[in-house]
């Protein structure tokens, strides 16, 4: 199958050709361990996932590497505010990113390499640097010629006669010129340090990437992912100072995930909008919030709100529906064979995976999804057809990493919280009050069954009443 991805090296869309046939090498920009992630950091890790699934959906054998940076100056000024270790601080916020991430349903790296333990690869690739004429030693730091490499710029578009000293760049009186970037920082005091050839110091931070995905993928690879913030200037820096220390291409595919803004703003802190995962999780279902940031293709802005949540919720419910439509007019066992025996049908299938093939179009790969969802909602649920409608969106729904909850027990737990706590109501009190309203109706006491019906509305309960009985969901 053809795969297309939009190159930011190149600002076009291109067929994927892997170095290795069969094989694809992907290294994605990881966190900063000195907070908490937050919903900028949800997307990337989100659609990098899926982009795994495809491949390997594909039929390639995927090593995905993503990184934690965990020494850098928000990592030390953070250890310092808060009176501890840069270790302490780097375990406890990798601890967090990784429940973060579980929360969300991202599948973990083949690789998730820390910054410090690469020390000796770094001070490597800065001394091979150095040798060629691209770096050069000032008072133990080492700095990168940026206009030694004649192709800077080729990823952000930036002319280099055109950046201005102190815009994005580093300024430091010790620079042969202001572009120039840090491989190698000497140490100050009451920072931590490592021995070099040039003395005690840290690394910078662009280096430590080439490092790490040198060490683990090879002088060359396939994909380069990150966040759309990070062109420039760090992976910029990273094409140049690998490009010069290894004769040869860094990475071939270039992919970038648009920004996210809250409420039509910038997120930031100093808009008192800024978001972490685990406050939205509290708030919102997780698999709600994937399906939100899939709602839209990778590369575009998103604009993060609460009624753009409940739409999505809106979506999400119409397709569990379905599915919860046919688990419940089947016996268990009956959804259980189907669940893990049904057929996939190789049309919508193959339409899905086009649209995941052609730049990681999640909008149009949903689309397929709803089409199954309304095909699901016309067929008799003990049919063959119906069956086999229901195993393919679970399995489709598996490779953008949602569905993955009962359909049942879905529509029991709230998808979206009001102040971020659950609604007052147990599922022992609903059932409770149900049984009274059946009672009431049987008795024809319609105004009992109404007033009861008023009461579960007002907490959020939303009834169907099918046939001979009735079934309630949380909205």
């Amino acid at each position: 199958m053809e795969i297309k991805l939009y190159n930011t090296l190149t600002n076009k869309k291109e067929i994927f050709t892997p170095i290795t046939p069969g094989k694809v090498k992907i290294y994605t920009c990881g966190v900063t361990v000195y907070d908490h992630c937050h919903l900028g950091h949800a997307r990337g890790a989100i659609n990098f996932d899926v982009m795994r699934n495809v491949f390997e959906a594909a039929g390639y054998e995927v090593t995905y590497v993503k990184n934690y940076t965990d020494i850098d100056d928000k990592m030390i000024n953070r250890s310092n505010e808060r009176k501890i270790s840069i270790s302490e601080l780097a375990k406890e916020n990798i601890q967090s990113h990784d429940e973060d991430m579980l929360s969300l349903g991202v599948n973990p790296p083949d690789l998730a390499p820390k910054a410090t333990d690469y020390i000796p690869q770094i001070i490597s690739i800065t001394r091979e640097l150095v040798e060629k004429g691209f770096a050069y030693e000032v008072k133990g730091s080492v700095f990168f010629r940026v206009r030694k490499f004649e192709k800077y710029g080729k990823l952000s578009g930036k002319n280099i006669d055109d950046l201005q000293s102190g815009i994005r760049v580093e300024v430091d009186e010790n620079k042969e010129d202001a572009l120039d970037f840090a491989l190698w920082k000497a140490q100050k005091p009451n920072e931590p340090s490592w021995d070099s050839p040039w003395g005690p110091g840290r690394p910078g931070w662009h280096i430590e990437c080439s490092a790490m995905s040198k060490h683990h993928l090879g002088e060359s690879f396939d994909i380069h992912a990150g966040g759309s913030d990070l062109i420039f200037p760090h992976h910029e820096n990273e094409i140049a100072q690998s490009e010069c220390a290894n004769g040869k291409p860094y990475a071939n595919y270039w992919l970038h995930n648009g920004m996210i803004k809250i409420e039509k703003q910038k997120m930031s802190k100093s808009l008192g909008n800024f978001a972490t995962i685990r406050d939205l999780v509290k708030q919102y279902e997780p698999e709600l919030i994937r399906f939100f940031t899939l709602s839209t293709q990778y590369r575009q802005s998103i604009d993060f709100s609460h009624t753009a949540l409940l739409k999505s919720a809106e979506g999400l419910d119409r397709i569990y529906g379905a599915l919860e439509r046919y688990a419940s007019n089947v016996t268990e066992e009956q959804e259980r064979i189907a669940r893990e025996h049904g057929k996939v049908l190789q049309a919508d299938y193959d339409q899905f995976l086009e649209a995941m093939a052609d730049d990681l179009n999640s909008p149009q790969a949903i689309a397929v999804l709803f089409d199954l969802t309304k095909r699901l909602n016309t067929l008799e649920p003990v049919s063959s057809d119906a069956t086999n409608v229901y195993y393919t969106l679970l399995k489709l729904g598996e490779m953008l990493g949602i569905l993955r909850i009962p359909a049942v027990q879905w529509f029991k737990t709230p998808r979206i919280k009001i102040n971020g706590s659950t609604k007052k109501l147990s599922d022992e009190e609903i059932e409770t009050l149900l049984k009274e309203r059946r009672q009431a109706r049987a008795d024809k006491n319609w105004e009992l069954a109404d007033q009861i019906r008023d009461q579960l509305q007002a907490a959020s309960i939303h009834l169907e009443d099918r046939d001979e009985t009735t079934v309630w969901r949380r909205k």
